[in-house]
């Protein structure tokens, strides 16, 4: 559910800050007040193009943001997830248009590209209306809400599953049974597999073998290192540690005798004496033990550069060759036993397309009865909507050739008569915006409850509509509203007068500069604006009454 929705410096809009609730909110103005600016701004958020023209005159930029609750949308949780752009359980999506024609958006704080901001933005809101851009045009979007109103889930993954299975048997198929190329390939595996047995090791063999050439590289260095810490310690120079200790072993025995307080300090003298010729000794076998042995140094640098090489040749960590012999040699072994792998791998494969062309058969009967009963719903409430004897019918065309297709064995399109007498052209083509709007109305009514997107926005549903029909179109916003949050741009009170809330758009002139106002309004608010846009300039005391009853009954019939 989208929660506030900020906007500053945006076309004619100085700064705004929205809260939005759920239910129905309607939001209403005066003609080109810019009440189709929070569209707008919904839209550029949603991942559309931007234009540098819709940047404040006078300013370098302009910020959109909108907060969104998350709690009910599961999907949208899911995907913020998999991205890593999750943040305890909300969504904040932030753009901003420079004057100069670029912008940047961000998720949750972080930079996200334009894929990430539509592809969010699609589990977050729908967007209907006077607009090019909108779910209901694409096919997909058409054959997902057929498939939710038919209520077929686990047959479509059924579906699915036996298609991708039968697809990956497929490529398993084609390598293995490659003529020419599979020759080559295992003639280049059992190659790269003798230079890989001959040369990787495991990760415990590798560090000995990275341990020992360190240590004879250096060789030279820690013999003689060690022998001169053994001349510190306990050479022939008058400064040497040891003689040091022995002086002052004597001369704190000697103070000892005089005070018996010194005798542990004398005995820890003592102590470190014996580890310092521990030492010494050991430091002295050490030099003396190093092994010096250039071949086999040589034997083992050889070894390090050869990893190195097949490093660069497989693109791939030293520490990770050893598990690559083991992916080829299990390779090569599937290769060489490619007969039998190949009878195996074709019986499976016509095994999964039985179980595909059944599951796609039911699937297909599933959708062609779902596809009349969503036309006949649908066209009983465009007549409602007004448009009289319309009708919309859902065409499920077959998909060419024969093998498996996880999406099933047809694809729908919506095609629309809104008037009677014309013949039903797809959606997409649908010439009048207001009618387009109130289609997807019908539409989304119809289909309630099967959409995951929890907020919905019409832009001027009720464009060319009025009277009776128009508290229709209210009543119908309003039963969305009971299951989605629902953002309506209206200039009916009919409809307005059904909302949960109510906002309003107005505009000022202040010298050269225009601003926009948006405030939420409360029930003489609203009684007001519905009065002005039922009386015009001219508001009476009967065209106030008129506007409070109009609101009292819509706000009866929508609890």
């Amino acid at each position: 559910m989208l929660t506030s929705l900020y906007v500053r410096q945006f076309a004619v809009v100085e700064k705004a800050e929205i809260a939005f609730g759920p239910g129905l909110t309607v939001v209403s103005g005066e003609t080109g007040a810019g009440k189709s600016l929070l569209v707008d701004a919904l839209m550029l958020l949603a991942g559309a193009r931007a234009d540098s023209g819709m940047v404040r005159a006078g300013n370098d930029r302009a910020e959109l943001a909108a907060e969104f609750d998350l709690s009910s949308l599961p999907l949208a949780r899911e995907w913020l997830q998999r991205e890593e752009l999750d943040e305890d359980g909300a969504c904040q999506l932030r753009r901003v248009l420079r004057a100069e024609g670029s912008s940047r958006a961000w998720i949750n704080g972080r930079p996200a590209n334009a894929r990430q901001l539509g592809e969010i933005a699609e589990l977050l809101v729908e967007i209907h209306g006077q607009h090019e851009h909108q779910a209901l045009l694409s096919r997909n979007h058409q054959m997902a809400l057929l498939d939710a109103y038919a209520g077929h889930d686990a047959l479509l993954a059924q579906v699915r599953d036996r298609a991708t299975q039968w697809r990956e048997l497929g490529a398993r198929v084609r390598r293995l049974s490659g003529g020419e190329d599979r020759d080559h390939r295992i003639e280049l595996l059992r190659h790269e597999i003798g230079e890989l047995e001959k040369w990787a090791l495991p990760a415990a063999a590798l560090a000995d073998l990275e341990t020992s050439h360190k240590r004879l590289a250096n060789a030279g260095r820690l013999a003689e290192g060690a022998s001169g810490v053994v001349d510190l310690l306990d050479g022939d120079g008058e400064f040497a540690l040891r003689r040091a200790l022995g002086r002052a072993q004597v001369e704190l025995g000697k103070l000892a005798t005089l005070d018996e307080r010194l005798t542990p300090l004398l005995e820890l003298l003592d102590n470190a004496e014996i580890q310092l010729g521990e030492a010494v000794d050991g430091l002295g076998r050490y030099a003396q033990d190093v092994d010096l042995d250039p071949d086999r140094y040589a034997e083992v640098d050889t070894h390090i550069a050869r990893l190195h090489e097949l490093s660069r040749k497989h693109r791939l960590p030293v520490a990770e060759l050893h598990d690559k012999l083991a992916q080829m040699q299990a390779e090569l072994t599937e290769l060489e036993g490619a007969g039998d792998a190949l009878d195996k791998l074709d019986a499976q494969r016509h095994q999964l397309q039985r179980e595909y062309t059944e599951a796609a058969e039911q699937l297909s009967h599933s959708r062609a009865d779902a596809a009349i009963r969503l036309g006949q719903e649908v066209g009983s409430l465009m007549s409602e909507l007004g448009m009289a004897g319309g009708v919309l019918r859902i065409e499920l065309e077959p998909v060419a050739g024969t093998d498996p297709d996880p999406l099933g064995q047809e694809r729908c399109e919506l095609l629309v008569s809104a008037n009677p007498g014309q013949p039903p052209r797809p959606l997409r083509k649908v010439a009048s915006g207001g009618e387009l709007a109130r289609i997807s109305l019908a539409i989304e009514v119809a289909t309630l409850g099967n959409d995951a997107v929890g907020t919905m926005v019409f832009d001027e549903v009720d464009s060319g509509i009025g009277g009776a029909v128009a508290e229709v179109v209210g009543q119908k916003l309003r039963a969305l509203g009971m299951q989605r949050q629902v953002l309506c741009v209206t200039h009916l009170p009919q409809v307005a007068a059904q909302g949960h809330a109510h906002l309003r758009v107005s505009k000022r002139s202040e010298g050269d500069s225009t601003y926009t106002h948006i405030e939420t309004l409360d029930a003489a608010g609203r009684r007001d604006e519905l009065a002005r846009m039922l009386g015009g300039v001219e508001i009476t005391r009967e065209t106030r009454a008129h506007a409070k009853q109009m609101l009292e009954r819509g706000q009866a019939v929508a609890k």
